[in-house]
């Protein structure tokens, strides 16, 4: 009864907290929980007159159908390689950028330049992906008029499936570097500003400063969205990739979710989508659990 009543105050106490939360909580509720019961459709061979109850039961069959296909294996190799890709390189962009932030001193500029960095953020994909063909064009795109004018023959970026993964990789770079700086950048000024100043008084520059204070400082921060990251490796983004797929591109830019799409909402293959789904989250799951035991031995930071 005492824990009973404790509960009650605090929940009183705190009522206007848990009354804010309400909108999020039921987000949640309604657009993450609730359509995971649709999962079960992965399972069947589903149709949509007769709906989840009706549906004929086939067990695995989806599965064995999914790992047996000729272009889910391409498909799956293109998203694994995209998403290493992302890792290697979009990953770390924000760090550097918010470390070379962190670095000026002329507050007005830093500000100023903070924002530019920021804006492509609030971009939608469409508006991106035309800049980037505008920009990429073999005919007219400043890339390839610099080539042009360095004695280089232009290169049609977006029609050779060589260069696709380069291109969204960058892209993706562009737009979203500048945003992910905020939570380094707030992780940076919570730094002790006395363990500077005693390493320059021991005779540490900038740069030994940044090794020896700045990036073990970063690291718990760093480690945290970096298990976040790799829950989602083979959640590359659907319309990060569909806005610049073109048939002469497609082979080594069609991920699983431009896939899903295709197959899926054009083709209506419900369930074989579906199964592709639950493989992909369970993918995402083997890898945050790994990844936290790795993170919580090493670094002595977890998820939970």
């Amino acid at each position: 009864m005492n824990r009973g009543n404790g509960f009650l105050r605090a929940f009183w106490k705190y009522r206007a907290l848990y009354l804010i939360s309400v909108p999020g909580i039921l987000y949640f509720i309604v657009f993450k929980y609730v359509p995971l019961l649709g999962s079960i459709i992965a399972f069947q061979d589903y149709n949509i007159f007769d709906g989840m109850l009706g549906s004929k039961w086939i067990g695995f069959e989806n599965f064995s159908r999914m790992f047996a296909h000729y272009d889910f294996l391409k498909i799956l190799k293109n998203t694994v390689l995209i998403g290493l890709y992302d890792l290697v390189f979009a990953f770390p962009a924000p760090i550097i950028l918010a470390l070379l932030l962190n670095e000026l001193r002329i507050v007005l500029y830093k500000r100023v330049l903070q924002t530019i960095v920021y804006m492509p953020h609030f971009l939608s994909w469409v508006i991106v992906s035309g800049i980037a063909i505008g920009i990429l064009s073999p005919s007219t795109g400043a890339v390839n008029q610099m080539l042009t004018w360095l004695g280089f023959e232009p290169i049609y970026f977006l029609g050779e499936e060589s260069w696709i993964r380069t291109v969204l990789i960058s892209s993706g770079i562009w737009r979203d570097s500048g945003y992910g700086t905020i939570i380094y950048l707030a992780a940076l000024a919570g730094i002790n500003p006395d363990l500077y100043e005693a390493a320059e008084v021991d005779g540490a520059n900038r740069w030994r400063q940044t090794l020896s204070i700045t990036l073990p400082s970063l690291l718990p921060t760093i480690m945290i969205l970096f298990l976040l990251h790799i829950g989602k490796f083979l959640d590359f983004g659907f319309e990060r990739v569909f806005v610049f797929l073109n048939p002469l591109n497609k082979e080594n830019g069609e991920i699983l979710d431009t896939y899903i799409y295709t197959a899926g909402l054009l083709g209506q293959q419900f369930s074989y989508t579906t199964a592709i789904g639950l493989f992909k989250a369970l993918v995402g799951v083997i890898f945050i659990v790994i990844g936290n035991v790795f993170s919580k031995k090493t670094t002595g930071e977890s998820l939970y």
